[in-house]
């Protein structure tokens, strides 16, 4: 073995067969393939590359023809039906190299910003090679504006899911339905009459132009959905063009407004401000009206429309683990044993808890255990199922599971932007008296958004006046007054014009002459 080869030798800790570096890339992909000379990977060479791409691309007619406009683009029909989760919302959780769109990485940016082949820049690319650091900067910023927005494009893809689904599953029930019909008009051919099968007969076409009629209904809105998204896609496209770029931030607060609005059940004020941003295919409306109706009913101390929602959403409840239904019947049960309706609990817990037991046995038993201890028991245990505020818990948990189940964040996302940006402005000093008044820190609200933050590190200080709002620096430096505080060269300068070379502290109102100020230095 040369050294060349021995190069291309590692050794894995998984105690795998010892293969070319090469080969195991390959296997990633469920080939394997020695002595092709590749360099780089998988897709080190020209020619791997047009193998890899030739996978994808397919000529319709089976010809050789690479033209584009015969191309056709194949993807696996998971991938369409279930594409994969959202990145987290996290600002730090996606790099901004991989957060760029492909709009956004498009071959004129890759060539205004690529450096001449061996240092030699002609003379039209040099205006290229200036633009660069502005256009990468650029991108940089609309790649930051971008990691948040993957809730504008999911939800109303998962509604659109959602709609084929429950289309489907109708259009399978009724078919299945009026084939056995068929087959049993068909079979009492002979000792029913005509007349009769005629009208069965006749019930069965009626039921196929009532299911006719909801899959066109349907489909309208399916297209509606459809139109919703690619809405929504022009609309992050336009993020690219300069000249709109105030527009697209301008609606971007809109539907963060909206968002935060219809998340805290002001419906109206959601739909009046969507429709004069004219914002109304990029917002929500429709699903959170959606859940509007099954927060209410839980408000109300109702939990059929929920039962009802979990119902339609099985499947995905299922697969995600959650308990909303669990959870949603053990509240039923106990509303029972409020009422003094024991022998309708039992049966109630017999047929609806049971299937539970194997996974949440403590609960159901905890919850059981009411009938003896009653609604009015004094044991704190038991006590706190019947009290009202276990509605609130079930409305809380309902928002949760809407949220997921559309690819929504928990958090409104008004609240994630401020949070990203009192990280920034949240000190000590933020907590004390002497905290500015314009210090958005100093209020109540933004305190309590910013309590699970952690505190901003500066590694150098920076000393700001209080009088002119300005930097404090060897151009302008500090001066101390007697009593002890501290503020701006210039600003203190202008107020001794003012006022016949007095100055007044604007902090406890103490009148002193300029020539008694003391200059600070910053070490």
């Amino acid at each position: 073995m040369d050294k060349r080869t021995a190069k291309s030798f590692f050794f894995s800790a998984d105690r795998r067969t010892h293969l070319p570096r090469d080969e195991i890339q390959d296997e990633r992909l469920g080939k394997t393939e020695q002595g092709r000379g590749r360099s780089g990977g998988v897709l080190g060479s020209e020619k791997w590359r047009g193998r890899w791409i030739e996978r994808w691309f397919r000529s319709p007619n089976g010809s050789n023809s690479v033209f584009p406009h015969q191309w056709q683009w194949r993807i696996p029909v998971s991938a369409a039906i279930e594409p994969s989760p959202p990145p987290s919302p996290s600002l730090s959780s996606v790099s901004t190299a991989n957060s760029l769109p492909d709009f956004l990485s498009s071959p004129a940016m890759d060539m205004a910003i690529d450096s001449a082949p061996n240092g030699d820049a002609s003379p039209a690319a040099a205006p290229a090679a200036q633009a660069a650091p502005t256009s990468t900067a650029r991108l940089a910023q609309l790649a930051e504006s971008l990691k948040l927005e993957h809730q504008l494009v999911r939800v109303p893809l998962e509604h659109l899911k959602k709609t084929i689904r429950f289309d489907y599953r109708l259009a399978e029930r009724e078919f299945t339905a009026v084939l056995s019909s068929v087959a049993e008009a068909a079979d009492s051919l002979d000792s029913s009459s005509v007349d009769e099968t005629l009208k069965q007969l006749s019930s069965l076409v009626t039921r196929l132009q009532g299911l006719k009629r909801k899959l066109e209904e349907g489909g309208k809105l399916e297209n509606l959905q459809v139109q919703r998204c690619r809405a929504r896609l022009e609309h992050l496209r336009s993020v690219a063009d300069a000249d709109k770029l105030d527009d697209w931030k301008d609606a971007r607060l809109n539907r963060i407004l909206v968002d935060y609005l219809l998340r805290m059940s002001y419906y109206d004020s959601a739909q009046k401000l969507a429709e004069t941003g004219n914002i109304q295919e990029l917002v929500d409306l429709d699903v959170f009206i959606e859940a509007k109706r099954v927060i209410e009913s839980l408000r109300n101390k109702d939990v059929v429309p929920a039962l009802i929602w979990c119902a339609e959403n099985k499947a995905r409840l299922k697969k995600s683990k959650s308990k909303l239904e669990f959870q949603l019947r053990l509240q039923e049960f106990i509303e029972l044993v409020r009422a003094n309706e024991h022998m309708k609990a039992i049966f109630y817990a017999r047929r609806y808890l049971a299937p539970w037991a194997a996974t949440n046995m403590k609960e159901m038993q905890r919850v059981v255990t009411t009938l003896a201890f009653r609604h009015n028991t004094e044991c704190s245990v038991y006590k706190v199922l019947f009290e009202p505020t276990q509605w609130d818990y079930l409305v809380e948990q309902f928002k949760q599971e809407f949220c997921r189940l559309f690819g929504m964040t928990n958090e409104p996302l008004l609240n994630i932007y401020l949070q990203a940006g009192l990280t920034a402005l949240k000190t000590p000093l933020c907590y004390k008296e002497a905290c500015s008044k314009e210090d958005p820190l100093s209020q109540e609200g933004f305190r309590k958004l910013a309590e699970p933050l952690p505190f901003s590190k500066f590694h150098h200080s920076k000393l700001v006046c209080y009088i002119s709002k300005k930097l404090m620096d060897h151009e302008n430096p500090p001066l101390v007054l007697p009593n002890g505080h501290v503020y701006s060269t210039k600003a203190l300068e202008e107020m001794a014009q003012q006022n016949d070379g007095k100055i007044t502290c604007p902090r406890t109102g103490e009148v002193c002459n300029f020539n008694e100020l003391v200059k600070a230095f910053i070490s």
